[in-house]
């Protein structure tokens, strides 16, 4: 395997040519009561739509910065995805002041403002429904990538060993992301093809390991649990049978 077969993008790729008919990411919303299951051909086709959407519409270049003020859920696994593919260096949680561009959830608008490039915004409703009136110097995301197209083709290559990923004070290439990912699901003796529950949020690696690079390089799928704690221990052992977990992400006081 080389290096382009590691980075987030090729893993995705080997994904959908092994099985894409598999769950991939199944998302949880347990303060508002939504479940999401998206399959390896679903998710793809959402990161191709959003990949072709950031390189066009958004003329973003391999190397340029986006700021990614999302919290753990489905649609921000379809971003950190479509930014490896185009060769966009994706800082979780990163000052739209200094960034390229930015792409907001609802409770960071005012933050994103600062951000002097193209902005994107998510409503993060169930079905990834659209804002009931787009904010004010936002382009809403949900009217705007259905319409792109459904394969994604880079305009221009992408080097699996350029900058893709920056959270906390961790720079990461596309190349170290996978290797990275393999190495924590073999440091925990996560079992093969791992069904894996994670109410980690995303603004650290371990919570963007367990709960999105871990599981696609290990050939296996996330339950991505949001508001989690909100179940309490019955409810996520429920969960977890429901749902046919053979791994729980770590808890991050362990």
């Amino acid at each position: 395997m080389n290096a382009i077969d590691r980075t987030p993008a090729g893993l995705l790729g080997s994904a959908l040519a092994a099985d894409p008919a598999r769950p991939l990411v199944t998302f949880y919303d347990d303060a508002t009561g939504e479940r999401v299951e998206l399959s390896v051909a679903t998710f793809a086709n959402w990161v191709a739509k959003t990949a072709n959407y950031l390189q066009g519409d958004l003329a973003a270049e391999p190397g340029d910065r986006l700021a990614l003020l999302l919290p753990a859920h489905w649609q921000t696994a379809v971003w950190l995805l479509a930014c490896s593919s185009v060769g966009v260096v994706a800082e979780v949680g990163g000052d739209p002041a200094a960034a390229d561009l930015v792409v907001s959830g609802p409770d960071t608008l005012e933050a994103a403002r600062a951000c002097s490039g193209e902005r994107v915004a998510l409503a993060l409703r169930p079905l990834g429904g659209r804002f009931p009136q787009p904010p004010e110097g936002f382009a809403d995301y949900a009217v705007e990538v259905p319409s792109q197209g459904d394969r994604f083709v880079p305009f221009a290559p992408v080097d699996p060993q350029a900058p893709a990923l920056v959270v906390g004070d961790r720079e990461f290439t596309g190349f170290q992301i996978g290797m990275t990912a393999v190495a924590d699901a073999d440091s925990v003796d996560m079992p093969g093809r791992p069904r894996i529950l994670s109410g980690l949020p995303y603004d650290t690696w371990r919570g963007l390991s367990y709960g999105l690079y871990a599981p696609l390089a290990a050939g296996g799928s996330v339950v991505l649990c949001r508001h989690l704690e909100q179940l309490g221990g019955d409810g996520i052992a429920a969960r977890e049978a429901a749902e046919k977990v053979t791994f729980r992400a770590p808890d991050p006081r362990s």
